[in-house]
């Protein structure tokens, strides 16, 4: 587990959370942007929550993002978009019914969302090995990278976050499936006897993992949906001398639908990322450099 974020990066990337269309415009996104000449993949750490640990891993791996641009028409990578039962509307409006509870401590919310992700999966191994199968599918690599990689997720049981990297001793694979397993869409993930759950639920982006890096790119694909009082407050605290956050564009969001859990719409999220990357290349591309190329 890896919770010291003292050490300085010169470029960091956090990528958020998304659900399936996000993953899918994120992919896109970063896609595009590396035909234009801006790679995400050479981040000095790359933080990856949920949908964002999916594409944090392709990234920080260097496999081909644009093979994920018509998964429905490959079996695995069909799977990996929506493995296991599908999402359950009811049980997710319980979860954000849970988390909206202003009067409830952040703590004893993520352990109720635990139980209710418990309550739902069951005991249900088929569950979790489809969703395992499925993220290995979309990521393409069992072993974590050389470059510094953070995957989020939460403790079904204790509510507790953790942070996991190459030293953690979890498989990468392992890792990146807990982090996007949103209770109600996904069953929670086994890693070292406990049970494990989307890692949005430690503090969203998780954009205070950066903290140290002099330059930090952050990609929300639910900028749209959410306030932003929660990521402000943590660019704060990162304290980086250039900071760029990049949300879906009015054509992305139009994409995406009314159900980001559709896998039908992954096609039409993908190319909504790839025709927004050229504008963001080049908001992106002065920040991006080396700093020895500044």
């Amino acid at each position: 587990m890896r919770l010291d974020t003292a050490a300085t990066f010169d470029r960091a990337l956090v990528l958020g959370p998304g659900g399936v269309l996000g993953t899918a415009w994120m992919a896109g996104l970063a896609a595009g942007l590396r035909r234009a000449g801006v790679d995400l993949g050479e981040a000095d750490l790359t933080v990856g929550t949920s949908a964002g640990a999916i594409v944090g891993a392709l990234l920080a791996t260097g496999q081909d993002i644009d093979r994920l641009a018509a998964p429905a028409r490959k079996p695995a990578a069909a799977a990996a978009a929506a493995p296991g039962r599908g999402a359950d509307p009811a049980v997710m409006g319980s979860v954000f019914a849970v988390l909206g509870d202003a009067g409830l401590e952040r703590g004893e919310a993520r352990r109720r969302v635990g139980r209710i992700a418990l309550d739902h999966a069951g005991s249900d191994p088929a569950a979790e090995q489809a969703l395992l199968a499925g993220r290995g599918a979309l990521i393409g690599a069992t072993a974590w990278p050389d470059r510094p990689l953070l995957v989020t997720a939460v403790d079904a049981v204790t509510g507790e976050p953790v942070v996991w990297d190459r030293t953690s001793g979890v498989p990468l694979v392992h890792a990146v499936a807990a982090s996007s397993a949103f209770p109600g869409a996904e069953p929670p993930v086994g890693v070292q006897g406990r049970r494990y759950m989307d890692g949005a639920l430690r503090a969203g982006t998780n954009a205070d993992l950066a903290a140290g890096a002099g330059t930090l790119v952050v990609v929300e694909p639910l900028a749209h949906l959410f306030p932003r009082e929660q990521l402000e407050q943590q660019l704060r605290a990162v304290g980086a001398r250039t900071v760029v956050t990049v949300g879906p564009d009015p054509d992305a969001i139009r994409a995406f639908g009314a159900d980001l859990q559709d896998r039908a719409h992954w096609e039409p999220a993908f190319r909504a990322g790839l025709a927004q990357a050229p504008a963001t290349a080049d908001r992106l591309r002065p920040a991006w450099k080396p700093a020895s190329a500044r």
